[in-house]
């Protein structure tokens, strides 16, 4: 069982969207996944509430339970574990990074986004765990892109080189409790996500 923290310490940056769409694309490639929601807004449960499909399955859980959560995972064969964490909580942050083959740092290409990645890398390198970037809604043009992208090597991270694009389609399918490759199979949001989960498959080694 292969586990992901997603992390940042500023709101906003796209966790809970990140989080979702991931595991909605697990289960599309016969991965059985779990969403554990740490954020107290609770956002994935509240997506769960609103979908139709047993899977992925969504458990609300206080950072404390973490440990028993990822035991019974474990028992009933899952195959991914993604801990979807609330901005602005770095002790449960770590406690969770500690726990993860993989620290996933979402980041818009802003410069407040920008600036709140340093306290995410801490937080995985206390942890010693790997950590990635990936950058979320990306406008179509201009040159906030490679920016961003300038911007996120001063940290010495490595950045997933799939981007998610500023999409209509990550809002509506969540509205409807749906992942973008449910929604729209044939969209681009769709490909992102599918290349961006094939991307994490080989770097920790999901096997399909």
């Amino acid at each position: 069982m292969k586990i992901i923290a997603m992390i940042s310490q500023k709101g906003g940056a796209g966790k809970t969207t990140l989080a979702i769409n991931l595991a909605v694309a697990a289960e599309s490639q016969g991965h059985s996944c779990v969403v554990i929601d740490i954020d107290p807004q609770g956002s994935a449960m509240g997506w769960q509430d609103t979908r139709t499909k047993e899977s992925p399955v969504v458990i609300s859980a206080q950072p404390v339970r973490i440990n028993a959560i990822l035991q019974t995972a474990h028992e009933h064969g899952a195959d991914l574990v993604i801990i979807d964490t609330a901005p602005h909580s770095d002790a449960a942050a770590l406690q969770v990074a500690r726990a993860a083959d993989l620290v996933i740092i979402p980041c818009k290409p802003s410069i407040l986004d920008l600036r709140a990645i340093a306290t995410s890398v801490d937080i995985a390198a206390m942890a010693k765990k790997p950590a990635v970037a990936i950058l979320n809604s990306v406008p179509p043009r201009g040159s906030l892109t490679e920016e961003a992208l300038e911007a996120i090597k001063c940290y010495d991270l490595k950045i997933i080189p799939e981007y998610l694009g500023q999409r209509a389609a990550f809002v509506h399918s969540l509205t409807v409790g749906l992942g973008v490759i449910e929604y729209e199979p044939a969209g681009k949001a769709a490909q992102e996500i599918q290349s961006v989960y094939q991307w994490i498959c080989r770097f920790i080694d999901i096997k399909k």
